[in-house]
């Protein structure tokens, strides 16, 4: 003989869905924007060679000592090392400030989606109010 299954209440499982499971899946959904933000603007590539230099320009120094080339290879190696650092340091700060945007509207959609059911029933409740 076949079991019926446990009879479910439609009220409470629309209230478990629309207060626990739904933010719970938004909230993955949001972690899920987070990771793919910090991995598009490689920020933790970024703060290790952080101080590499840019597209890997530079110079070698060659044989023999000439020491005007010697400063001349060391200043267009730092030059090449502080543009470097300063680019990226950009990059790392625009990617953190996406991702505290993110997080804000993240935080924001949950709320949003925790009160809907009750703005609709104030819109319902003020509408038919002004209808009367």
């Amino acid at each position: 003989m076949l079991e019926a299954s446990p009879k479910k209440n439609i009220i409470s499982e629309w209230v478990s869905w629309q207060f626990y499971y739904a933010p719970k899946n938004i909230i993955k959904a949001f972690r899920n924007f987070l990771k793919f933000n910090i991995n598009f603007f490689s920020i933790p590539l970024l703060f290790k060679t952080l101080f590499s230099y840019w597209h890997n320009y530079r110079d070698f120094y060659g044989r023999g000592f000439d020491f005007k080339r010697y400063a001349w290879v060391f200043m267009s190696n730092m030059v090449s090392r502080v543009f470097g650092a300063l680019v990226r340091i950009v990059t790392i700060m625009i990617g953190l400030s996406v991702e505290v945007i993110l997080f804000i509207v993240g935080i924001i959609a949950v709320i949003a989606w925790i009160a809907t059911p009750i703005l609709l029933l104030l819109g319902l409740y003020f509408g038919i109010g002004f209808l009367i």
